[in-house]
């Protein structure tokens, strides 16, 4: 009988592949054994926020994923990834289920306005908050030297803005990580964390960084990875828009934070699909990494869709069209709708290259760039909580479930290979 170890991964490189419908695992077994030497996985991965989407459970999104991997086989070790968590609720939904691998998501209470903020406006927001945050003074005036050869200041302007802009986050998150200890006392289970900070219109900075992880390892938070926003733009569905030699340089310096405070791994999230920054972001973080993914194996799914059933494709990007608007609130995109063309006004293959890529036209070390990924990537709650459209595709991908482990094992290929160039 198989056995599958479902634990937490410490500081060993790992990649988590985030399925939203529940039948990619076979896929993501078969890209890993095939290309991921040396990289482990989180198979279980799903945010509380793609549940409600996709109206799963966490008992359900644990049980796909492990009878997966029952049936390919796999009797090796992955993490579970609770993504996302912003109530203790939250919590304890996803670690009754199994979960190991807790994304604590504070972004709620992070001001993200607050790089923009003229002195007088700092200084009124400052005094809001000062009565809650204990920590400013110890930092103003320190100035931290990096193995890198960058050095941190902090004056007293940008230890404030930090304040404003993170300070009731980090309370929030603190008292997240309390509970997750405390509950996994109670139940025996193992547990890690990671802490997401990633989801700002403006990069995090150095200063920030190590504020928040030196905050966080003071309140004593089992912290095993901590996600960043990088400089350049991490869209969703698409590659890295920004310069990546500049991009490296800022990770070497985010990870150098990382040796000198912990070790805890640096993460990528909206990993999916940036395969042009995958080698110097495993050349930078010296192979201690984590990436997360989640809507490209939903994508994939709807290439099955393309490749087998091209009248069920052109009535979901249709009906991703008509919601697109709607659905992309959330998410940080360009893409419009004068993009790409209706799929009354193009051929099947031409549809699918718009909207998804064909393999053969993306160049080798380059991730998937067509805007129309994004309108389809925003809308799969939509799609598949749709009576019609969200059963045909899950009927689609239960009839060819080889071509899907197949798309699935090309696509990860890519993100995998890259990786471990940098390794």
């Amino acid at each position: 009988m198989t056995t599958i170890s479902v634990d937490t991964l410490a500081l060993k490189p790992s990649f988590g592949f985030g399925d939203r419908i529940g039948l990619a695992t076979p896929g993501h077994v078969a890209a890993l054994e095939a290309y991921g030497e040396g990289i482990f996985p989180i198979f279980p991965q799903q945010s509380i926020r793609e549940m409600s989407r996709t109206q799963r459970t966490p008992e359900g999104v644990m049980k796909d994923a492990l009878d997966g991997l029952a049936s390919c086989g796999w009797s090796g070790l992955t993490g579970a990834d609770a993504d996302h968590l912003k109530t203790p609720d939250d919590i304890i939904r996803t670690m009754n289920a199994g979960f190991t691998f807790f994304t604590i998501d504070p972004s709620d209470a992070v001001d993200e306005k607050a790089d923009g903020y003229d002195v007088d406006t700092l200084a009124n927001k400052y005094a809001e908050v000062a009565s809650q945050i204990r920590w400013v003074e110890a930092y103003v005036g320190k100035s931290i030297q990096l193995d890198t050869g960058t050095t941190i200041e902090f004056d007293e302007t940008s230890v404030r803005r930090a304040a404003v802009k993170y300070g009731l986050a980090l309370i929030k998150a603190s008292e997240l990580a309390r509970f997750i200890s405390e509950q996994a006392n109670i139940q025996n289970r193992p547990y890690e964390i990671e802490v997401s900070v990633d989801e700002t219109d403006q990069p995090t900075t150095l200063a920030e960084h190590y504020i928040i992880a030196d905050q966080l390892i003071q309140q004593n938070v089992k912290l095993v990875s901590l996600a960043p926003r990088f400089i350049g733009e991490m869209e969703k569905g698409v590659d890295f828009i920004g310069d990546l030699d500049d991009l490296e340089d800022s990770m070497k310096d985010h990870n150098a934070i990382c040796e000198l405070l912990g070790p805890y791994k640096l993460s990528l999230h909206s990993g999916s699909d940036k395969i042009s920054m995958y080698t110097p972001f495993a050349r930078a973080t010296k192979g201690r990494f984590h990436v997360k993914t989640a809507g490209t194996s939903y994508l994939e799914a709807l290439r099955v869709a393309a490749l087998k059933n091209e009248g069920l494709f052109a009535k979901i990007v249709e009906l991703s069209r008509t919601h697109y608007d709607r659905d992309k609130a959330t998410y940080h995109v360009h893409a419009t709708l004068a993009d790409s063309p209706a799929a009354s006004e193009t051929d099947a293959k031409s549809l699918e290259r718009h909207y998804l890529e064909c393999w053969q036209d993306v160049p080798e070390g380059i991730g998937f760039t067509a805007p129309g990924r994004q309108i389809l990537h925003c809308c799969f709650g939509t799609v598949l909580t749709h009576r019609e459209l969200g059963n045909a595709l899950v009927q689609t991908l239960k009839a060819h479930p080889d071509t899907y482990r197949d798309v699935l094992c090309i696509h990860f290929g890519k993100h995998l290979d890259a990786l471990k160039a940098g390794m």
